[in-house]
């Protein structure tokens, strides 16, 4: 099996992973022009409650099953590694089979009840065969996780969107004559399809490039696997705790939104578009770089294991800093140009630059969510992920607080779920910063806080300053694509004067490394 370095299996999930956002808004686009705010809004508050049954069914076993094989591959323990598999997979697909058919049984308490529209219904239906189809690919791209080979689930990634936005116009526009709701669950039912490829896809490359075999003694395996069932567990049980959170989060967000503002005297349809504003159009572009930080989150945690495995604590320290710092520098750029820009971006994308003022306000916040998974995977790769777990409930249960005071206060409305959104995403990462800095004595060097800053202000002066030159850049895209162009090519640069990236860095990359 191919292992790539730490930078190298980055980068090939940063590929990856640019494709599949770029196919995955071109996707919300298809979407969104088909179905508009409304049935945006609908899709996006069914999602959530897919997530949380979809962390439950996991049990948080990917993440365990990265940094468990990481450490037995250091120590080359193939019978470990075989067992660490076969008890992944009992669990995992056991809980999805009970959390699909829960899921099924209270979808329309779900929709009625807690959602406050009965239209999400079909597509909470529509997407509950995913459940186990999800679980099972997790647990093989946490095997792949652990071999430090990212190739499988890159290619897993690319497929599963190809896939998905090749049904979903088609799926829509059946759907859409019989009311919105039926093309929110043509949507959902595509997003399905693309991931049981992705799944087929997965098993294929496990099979071809596997050094075990799963079929032989399977319950033996189970029988006397008490010992590695605990050590998943200390992973499983803490890092559940934190995706739970999170996915509780977004189970209740629409929720708590939705009753909030109609406690503020909203109408639910409106609630509804101003949600899908926000949720369909502003967060996928505030997310937009994360899978850069995601990509060097996962790379992270059997870097960071196999390092704790050998007891080298200054890779451990080089790896979080150099994590933090390629983060904070693929956030920076977004940030600077989702607030200069955030009209015009949305205007071109959606048509409609409603929800620029989320943008404006958000941006500079999430700045700190790119720094933030890094961070997380740090912890839980040197078994800390308790302490992490906490870091979400505080930050997660004070969002709350600030989302239902401020949603429910007419001046705020929905400019209140936005900024308690902002607040719980700045709050988590200090969290983590600090908890790092007290188990492991992680520091952040001055002069990089002072290229930070240099960065950020250079790069806002010249994004500013483009806007007086490539006049009209608002309504001609064109014109605004050479901006952009002009404003990345003048970022990079800067990069590599503030040494952001580095000579060693660069050297690391085969395809690179005959130009130095």
């Amino acid at each position: 099996m191919t292992k790539q370095t730490f930078l190298q299996g980055t980068l090939i999930l940063i590929f990856a992973g640019m494709i599949t956002r770029f196919l995955g808004f071109i996707n919300r686009i298809v979407v969104a022009r088909i179905m508009g705010e409304e049935g945006v809004g609908l899709y996006n508050m069914a999602l959530p409650t897919l997530f949380l049954i979809y962390t439950l069914s996991q049990f948080g076993l990917p993440l365990a099953i990265s940094k468990r094989v990481a450490e037995a591959e250091a120590h080359g323990d193939k019978r470990k590694i075989k067992q660490i598999l076969v008890i992944s997979l009992t669990i995992t697909g056991t809980l999805s089979i009970f959390y699909t058919v829960g899921m099924i049984m209270f979808a329309p308490v779900v929709a009625n009840t807690l959602l406050t529209d009965d239209r999400t219904l079909y597509p909470l239906l529509a997407i509950s065969p995913m459940v186990p189809i999800s679980a099972i690919s997790s647990v093989i791209r946490g095997y792949f996780q652990g071999r430090q080979n990212m190739k499988p689930q890159s290619y897993a990634q690319v497929i599963e969107q190809i896939v998905r936005i090749s049904c979903v116009a088609f799926l829509v526009n059946l759907f859409l004559p019989y009311g919105i709701e039926f093309a929110a669950a043509g949507a959902m039912i595509s997003v399905i399809i693309g991931e049981l490829c992705s799944l087929l896809f997965m098993l294929y490359m496990f099979k071809t490039k596997k050094r075990i075999k799963l079929r032989g003694k399977v319950f033996e395996y189970i029988q006397s696997g008490k010992n590695t069932l605990k050590e998943l567990m200390s992973i499983a049980l803490p890092s559940t705790g934190s995706r739970l959170v999170g996915s509780i989060s977004n189970f209740l967000e629409p929720i708590l939104v939705s009753q909030s503002l109609a406690i503020a005297g909203i109408q639910t349809a409106v609630a509804t578009k101003q949600y899908g504003e926000l949720t369909g159009y502003a967060l996928p572009l505030l997310f937009l770089p994360t899978f850069i930080t995601h990509s060097l989150a996962i790379a992270l945690v059997p870097n960071i294991s196999e390092a704790d495995a050998r007891n080298n604590r200054k890779l451990i320290h080089y790896r979080i800093h150099q994590a933090i710092r390629i983060s904070f520098a693929s956030g920076a750029i977004a940030t600077i140009v989702l607030t200069l820009y955030a009209a015009p971006i949305l205007s071109f994308m959606y048509d409609s630059a409603n929800a620029s003022r989320f943008l404006v306000l958000m941006a500079p916040f999430f700045l700190l969510l790119y720094i933030q998974f890094p961070l997380n995977a740090a912890l839980q790769a040197l078994d800390y992920a308790k302490p992490a777990m906490w870091n979400s409930i505080i930050s997660t249960s004070v969002k709350f607080v600030l989302l239902i005071v401020l949603a429910t206060n007419e001046e705020f409305g929905i400019m209140g779920a936005a900024l308690a959104m902002s607040v719980g995403v700045v709050l988590g990462t200090v969290l983590h910063l600090a908890t790092l800095i007290k188990v492991i004595g992680f520091k952040i060097p001055w002069i990089d806080i002072i290229k930070m800053v240099a960065l950020l202000g250079i790069s806002w002066l010249v994004g500013d300053r483009l806007k007086y030159i490539f006049i009209g850049f608002e309504t001609q895209l064109p014109i605004f694509m050479l901006l952009l162009v002009t404003m990345t090519v003048i970022y990079i640069a800067l990069l590599f004067v503030l040494k952001f990236i580095t000579k060693d860095e660069l050297e690391q990359l085969p395809f690179l490394k005959r130009f130095f």
